[in-house]
């Protein structure tokens, strides 16, 4: 069966307290086996059986909201594209090496033409952006908290939901995914 892994929009932040134990059930309740969480912020890595990943990531959605009253939304990313997605510097080597926040958005589908150039306005002299399939990639050329770039102001201009994860973090858990 293949590993996967679902970021979770929303966990642990703004009053919305979810104990790993209980999240790792609501996926244990819905079939999927070997589920393990990773740091207390919705990344939640299971193996599934399920061809549908999106028709997945519903599922999960309704037997959270469900189970904890709010909404949840859920990307998914098979371990292989968690991989690629942790490894990809779509920046100047230098330039990423010296920034410290560079932070990678999961969108549930990749943005066409109109959204792409929303994002690319989004760009100036602190903050950089590409994207890449159902991923955008941010470095900032100072700390996260400086930037006038957020994940509610990327949702508001596009009308999407997304969830944003530090590199450090997608490679800490392919690490640990490993073989």
């Amino acid at each position: 069966m293949p590993h996967c892994i679902a970021f979770l929009r929303a966990i642990n932040v703004g009053g919305r307290t979810v104990k790993m134990d209980a999240l790792k059930a609501q996926f244990e309740a819905l079939g999927l086996t070997n589920v393990s969480t990773f740091i207390a912020s919705g990344n939640v890595v299971f193996e599934t059986r399920a061809r549908d990943l999106a028709t997945l990531e519903q599922k999960i959605e309704k037997q959270l909201h469900g189970a904890f009253g709010f909404e949840v939304h859920t990307f998914i990313r098979s371990m292989a594209e968690l991989s690629a997605i942790a490894t990809c510097r779509p920046f100047d080597a230098g330039e990423l090496a010296a920034a410290p926040t560079f932070v990678v958005g999961f969108m549930a589908a990749p943005l066409d033409a109109a959204r792409q150039k929303i994002v690319k306005g989004f760009n100036n002299d602190l903050d950089a952006f590409h994207v890449l399939g159902r991923e955008l990639y941010w470095m900032s050329r100072h700390k996260q908290g400086e930037s006038k770039f957020s994940n509610a102001a990327f949702e508001r201009a596009l009308g999407l939901r997304a969830t944003f994860r530090g590199v450090n973090t997608l490679q800490r858990i392919v690490a640990l995914q490993a073989p």
